[in-house]
């Protein structure tokens, strides 16, 4: 598949329960959505910069879905999850501090270089048997699976396309699972979902 520039990047938050509660929040009654811009994109090998706008910059591996059709009001899972057109690794990329700060995710989700994605695959069959791995300088620090997810996969393609119309190329990040951590110049982060993409990025200090 080709990963062509999204119109707009969807994000779920807190939707693994053990992550909502290492972050100190309850899972949410219906899934939390943020955006992230397209200018955060960054692809395999390319830097992830920490601005010096952030003292706490952290990893969040995602399972992430490339739509291939356009999505408005899905009247079911079913028709939402024929407009797939993949599946790929993703980074949430987060400020902590700025999210910690803010009322809303913009500035901590949303800066240069914070979005690394990987190629795109075609969707497999089990959503829920999709298994990521987030791996800091080659260490395992997050292990998770489709079907851990509070909201899965086809439930968050219907949902929100109640809302935003989902574009060929918009991507949907559907939320880290446990074990975020820390990141400093120096390091790499993978993201991998095993056996279908994966991204890889070093870690570098602003200029």
């Amino acid at each position: 598949m080709t990963m062509h520039r999204p119109s707009k990047i969807v994000c779920v938050g807190r939707n693994y329960l053990l992550h909502a509660k290492e972050m100190g929040n309850d899972l949410p009654a219906e899934p939390l959505l943020f955006l992230k811009p397209p200018s955060s994109i960054i692809r395999e090998g390319e830097a992830i910069v920490l601005h010096p706008v952030s003292t706490h910059i952290e990893y969040e591996g995602e399972i992430a879905i490339v739509m291939g059709a356009r999505l408005s009001r899905a009247a079911s899972e079913a028709e939402a999850v024929a407009a797939m057109g993949g599946v790929v690794a993703l980074n949430d990329v987060t400020a902590r501090d700025l999210q910690k700060n803010d009322g809303q995710w913009a500035r901590a989700k949303g800066l240069d270089t914070f979005c690394p994605i990987g190629e795109p695959v075609p969707a497999p069959a089990d959503l829920d048997a999709i298994e990521l791995v987030t791996r800091l300088n080659g260490v395992e620090v997050q292990r998770a699976r489709g079907g851990d997810m509070a909201f899965r996969i086809p439930f968050l393609l219907h949902y929100i396309s109640q809302y935003l119309t989902l574009e060929p190329g918009d991507v949907v990040a559907t939320g880290t699972p446990h074990g975020v951590g820390r990141l400093s110049p120096g390091d790499v982060v993978e993201v991998e979902l095993v056996g279908l993409s994966r991204v890889s990025n070093p870690v570098v200090a602003a200029s």
